[in-house]
């Protein structure tokens, strides 16, 4: 709702990004800027400053003659292991994050990663693009030191956790803890977005550390249509030089490098806005890639051997640039040694003068000597790399599989030697292309890496084949999404695999944060697709592809292991989910599910798992009182009250409604949503006295009406809101019922004005959206709407009130989430049809008014949430205008948002998108 001047509205609601937002003063920080780009599966030899006989990328051979370039730089084999070290500086096999899912992701806690070390020290910290070291808390970007961050789960987009369908066009991102989507190609939205964060810092005169990580080059090869036939045709050009390759591998290579042509471009518009913003001078930037070429071995391979996942010098050996203009460095140029992904932060921080922990010890060596041209890199340096293998195969966890990490998985690197498996050896400086194993003829030189390597092992070894588990039950995020991506050793980490419903199960390790009731939901399906457990799907085609079909599943019955408990229950046909409950113990354990058929045979596990801790109290028994008409912040607080409702903190006794609607159809949409939520029961009464002056047609009440499972009179036809009050609260127990009023206070001035006692006796508490606290200067529209009302009911009522000011939903921008869940949610529809600043308000989101309101009714004053200031009384004067007024008796109270906007948000905003309750199949009028 509610502010009545859309000018003023309109100020009020620029976010705050905007409002903040510098202009690029062009007065350098005290401290130095931090750029560390990686992109996603570009090998050494995708530039043409490295020779690629395709490729023309001239604003990367720009970077690379400016550029410090360790030549002999090294990486592990596969992006998470890679990315755990650049965070860490540690080993893989040390801090856990060893593969790209099968449990092996998630970066142990007890590290502290670059993140946590730069914003410790006073740099704003921003991530864009790819983390892939755990997608819920405790591991995710701003659990681990990003105070920013934009970001998507997994592996690549199209992940099993990543919003469903996402295609790298118009994709839908994780910024900061909620969904939103946005409009473009991805490498351009994580270039743009990293940009304005960039400028906004450097305007605030603050010095940032920037992680860009880009999803492409990685499959699946999406990309905008306008790179392809250049590509082609300079792949046509110098054919007869390269390999031939089979037409549908040469697609996917023209679809590869094209990905890589616009990285290049990005690259050139990074470089534009450095200069143009006067911070190029001061701006540490460092360009690599996460792991050796997918394609190299096919068609151009730098005169490296192997590719992505292999051993070979192609699978871990990248490019490394460093270039810091102002900084005093060496001059641009080659740099010979080895160097490895890990001596990049003990190297930062020394550069940026960071104290590190004493505690904090690191794999990597500082090369920050080595960049100022005062020493070279140890010529007798030994690196060793090894990581969790991919169990392609595998269909259920098991105690020997490919991925378990062992000591023979390493490859030992030494000068121009090469140790790999433990029994081949390679010489470089006569061999690059490693064909001619020499290990009996150099004994002395294999004697000494064994002993490296024995070293080594004995330092990780303990701890190697550790899981770090998934954490349930943390109010930092309760309920969380458990997928298949951490089932322990077994490999489920594409939609595709979704898609084709791939028969295979594993073990979750998780953790469970505090002891008590828990519900487990499970789907083989995420809920924004709108399947149920049983369906298949067609093929779908998305922007520049087509999705695979899949088969139907013959769910009949579900099973789930926690520990030592297990249920088992009979799932219903049509059901998208099935949910069960049970009492647990705090620490760590193992969980597992199982799908099976009629016949008793397993399918396989459920590919999602929503796990929520439930609150002990009893539910909080409610009335809802609503103008469900104008605004669609009602039709989110009432999916939010059911969302409450399904997780047994209330109880929905009547929902009335107010400020008559011209569309006749409030009380109906209202019933629609009930329907919706499994809930048709509940009493709804209208209002029948309330003002008429503020009349409107609602843009989503009659669409919700006609669209969705309902049966509703007319709103003149349906109870009266007084009657549905007296019948309602005559009916429950004295002091017990909370009333929710996010509306005009009509219906509450006559419950006051003709039946005192019974609100005396039967209300224990009164939570009103309405007002400006704690003085207002312009009309909210709850107050404006019928202000004989709100004065009657602020001067009058018998019992205490607190009041939700408009103030505190301002800053909490929801529903951009709505977007994920099913069409079949008329929560969604209705932030499909009701503009809000010049858009439709699930585009974005909109301030959450009267969710704030109603989260309050039902979880009362939580600290971490909410500051009440209490001891006064609210006084309404003829004009609408609130003010409080201090009163040692006053039954008053107003609140303030004591934490972050962002993350009480992120709680409504899980809250509206959550599903309905398990185990029942809701129909629909809209497809």
């Amino acid at each position: 709702m509610k502010i009545l001047l859309t000018l003023v509205a309109t100020l009020f609601l620029t976010p705050l990004a905007t409002v903040h937002a510098g202009t690029g003063s062009g007065q350098p920080s005290p401290q130095p800027n931090v750029l560390v780009i990686v992109t996603d599966d570009q090998g050494y030899g995708e530039m043409s400053c490295h020779g690629n006989p395709v490729l023309q990328t001239p604003h990367l051979d720009q970077l690379y003659s400016e550029s410090i370039r360790f030549t002999d730089f090294h990486v592990a084999p596969m992006c998470t292991p890679t990315r755990g070290q650049l965070m860490t500086g540690v080993d893989a096999l040390r801090n856990g994050a060893m593969n790209v899912s099968s449990g092996r992701t998630l970066l142990r806690r007890s590290f502290p990663t670059m993140g946590d070390l730069f914003a410790e020290s006073g740099w704003s910290t921003g991530l864009f693009g790819k983390w892939h070291l755990g997608d819920a808390y405790p591991y995710r970007p701003q659990d681990r030191g990003f105070q920013e961050s934009l970001w998507y789960p997994s592996s690549h987009i199209g992940s099993v956790p990543d919003t469903w369908n996402n295609d790298y066009f118009d994709d839908t991102y994780i910024r900061n803890g909620t969904r939103q989507s946005y409009t473009g190609y991805t490498t351009d939205v994580l270039f743009d977005e990293a940009m304005q964060w960039m400028k906004q810092e450097a305007g605030a005169e603050r010095p940032f550390l920037c992680y860009l990580a880009t999803a492409t080059a990685h499959q699946p090869h999406y990309v905008p249509e306008q790179y392809l036939a250049p590509v082609q045709a300079a792949l046509e050009a110098v054919a007869d030089q390269l390999p031939v390759l089979e037409p549908a591998a040469k697609e996917q290579l023209v679809r590869f490098l094209a990905m890589c042509v616009n990285i290049d471009e990005n690259m050139g518009r990074l470089e534009k806005f450095l200069e143009e913003q006067e911070i190029r001078e001061n701006t540490v930037l460092i360009f690599m890639t996460d792991n050796g070429s997918t394609f190299g071995p096919k068609y151009f391979n730098a005169g490296m051997r192997g590719g992505k996942t292999t051993l070979w010098e192609g699978g871990h050996r990248v490019p490394c640039f460093v270039r810091w203009p102002g900084g005093g460095l060496r001059p641009a140029g080659d740099v010979d040694g080895l160097t490895e992904v890990q001596d990049l932060l003990p190297t930062l921080t020394d550069l940026m003068d960071i104290e590190v922990p004493a505690a904090t010890k690191f794999d990597g060596i500082s090369l920050a000597e080595v960049l100022r041209g005062r020493s070279e890199v140890p010529d007798e340096r030994m690196l060793t790399i090894n990581y969790s293998r991919m169990p392609f195969k595998t269909v259920r966890t098991t105690l020997r599989n490919p991925a378990v990490p062992r000591r023979e998985g390493a490859a030992v690197l030494w000068k121009h030697w090469r140790l790999l498996h433990d029994n081949e050896l390679y010489n470089l400086r006569e061999d690059p292309l490693q064909q001619h194993n020499v290990i009996n003829h150099h004994p002395q030189v294999v004697a000494k890496m064994r002993s490296h390597l024995n070293e080594w092992w004995g330092g990780v070894q303990a701890h190697a084949n550790d899981f770090e588990p998934s954490l349930i039950g943390h109010d930092a995020q309760n309920p969380v999404q458990l997928t298949a991506c951490e089932w322990a050793d077994v490999f489920i980490d594409q939609q595709s695999q979704v898609r084709r419903g791939e028969r295979k199960n594993g073990l979750w390790h998780i953790e469970v944060a505090a002891a008590g009731d828990y519900s487990f939901t499970l789907s083989r399906w995420p809920q924004e697709s709108g399947l149920a457990l049983n369906d298949g799907i067609g093929e779908t085609r998305v922007t520049d592809g087509i999705l695979s079909s899949g088969p139907a599943w013959d769910v009949a019955s579900a099973r789930i292991r926690v520990g030592d408990v297990e249920r088992s229950t009979h799932v219903s046909a049509g059901a998208r989910s099935v949910k069960f409950e049970m009492p647990l113990a705090a620490g760590r354990t193992t969980m597992q599910t199982w799908l099976s058929d009629g016949k008793g045979q397993e399918i396989g596990g459920a590919y999602y798992v929503t796990a929520e801790r439930l609150e002990a109290a009893s539910p909080v028994t409610l009335i809802f009182d609503t103008d469900m008409s104008g605004d669609c912040d009602d039709a989110g607080a009432l999916g939010l009250l059911h969302a409450l409702a399904d997780r047994g903190e209330c109880e929905l006794l009547a929902v009335v409604t107010n400020r008559r609607d011209l569309s006749n159809a409030s009380a109906a949409a209202v019933d629609a949503i009930n329907t919706y939520y499994g809930r048709p029961e509940i009493a709804i009464g209208t209002d029948k006295q309330g003002p008429t002056a503020l009349q409107r047609t609602s843009p989503y009440a009659a669409a919700l009406r006609d669209e969705f499972p309902n049966d509703m009179v007319a709103d003149d036809l349906a109870e009266d809101a007084f009657d549905t009050y007296c019948r309602t609260l005559t009916a429950q127990p004295d002091h017990s019922v909370t009333i929710c009023s996010v509306g005009a206070l009509s219906n509450l001035a006559e419950l006051c004005r003709r039946k005192p006692d019974l609100v005396r006796q039967k209300v224990k508490q009164l939570v009103v959206m309405g007002g400006e606290f704690p003085t207002s200067t312009r009309r909210e529209a709850n107050i404006a709407t019928h202000p004989e009302a709100a004065k009657f009911v602020a001067a009058h009522w018998p019992g205490s009130i607190v009041w939700h000011g408009f103030e505190v939903g301002n800053v909490l921008v929801t529903g951009a989430g709505l977007k994920q869940v099913s069409r079949k949610n008329p929560v969604r529809r209705a932030y499909e049809l009701r503009p809000h600043a010049g858009r439709m308000s699930i585009d974005r989101g909109k301030p959450s008014y009267d969710q704030a309101a109603a989260l309050f009714a039902v979880r009362g004053a939580d600290p971490s949430h909410w500051e009440t200031i209490t001891g006064g009384q609210v006084v309404i004067n003829d004009q609408g205008l609130t003010t409080w007024k201090k009163d040692a008796d006053g039954k008053h109270t107003y609140v303030k948002i004591a934490g972050g906007p962002e993350q009480l948000a992120q709680v409504i905003e899980s809250l509206m998108a959550a599903s309905p309750q398990a185990v029942t199949a809701v129909p629909s009028k809209r497809e």
